[in-house]
């Protein structure tokens, strides 16, 4: 029994479940195995992995980074998430349209997001950890963000007010992030 692609989106999207075993003791899966990732077309290498933890109602991203952009592969290990992917790659053909999917600690499903997606979370309950793969270390330097509320992306998080850092508070527009030179570097 192998990882299954629940859903194909946006030209590199992947909803992936793995196989779980459980019993009344628990439970155990491998939540990455190289050869197994391989077989359902990721390839990529990984060379950081990230942990958060958040209360009810954060909301984090949009967030990418153009020197090195990062593809990440995310779970959700505590709680219950809506992850929004936002296509900002300058010559896709998605280029500016989104994807909702819902990752908690019961559906166990992995996330697969290829370099070139603003990454971004909304936490729908206190305490939630999200665990996430890297194919890039992070590079504060070169890093960005689009703004939660673009009018332009008309993206329904169904929340009015979410709690957000500093920075995300001030993000871009996307409009803003294409009239930028780095944005060349997000090519399909």
């Amino acid at each position: 029994m192998g990882y299954e692609v629940l859903s194909e989106d946006l030209n590199g999207l992947k909803l992936i479940k793995a196989p779980v075993y459980g019993d009344d003791r628990g439970f155990f899966y491998e939540s990455y195995k190289q050869s197994e990732f391989e077989k359902i077309g990721i390839k990529e290498q990984f060379v950081q992995d990230n942990h958060s933890k958040s209360s009810k109602n954060v909301l984090r991203g949009m967030h990418f980074q153009w020197d090195k952009p990062q593809g990440k592969l995310l779970r959700v290990v505590r709680g219950s998430c809506i992850f929004v992917e936002l296509d900002i790659r300058k010559n896709s053909p998605t280029l500016g349209q989104h994807k909702k999917y819902e990752l908690n600690e019961d559906n166990k499903h992995l996330l697969w997001v290829p370099a070139g997606f603003a990454n971004s979370f909304l936490t729908l309950e206190d305490n939630t950890e999200v665990l996430y793969k890297c194919t890039a270390e992070w590079n504060p330097k070169a890093e960005s963000g689009i703004r939660w509320n673009d009018p332009k992306l008309n993206i329904d998080w169904g929340i009015s007010k979410p709690e957000l850092s500093e920075k995300d508070a001030k993000a871009q527009s996307l409009d803003e992030w294409l009239s930028k030179e780095e944005s060349n570097n997000f090519l399909i």
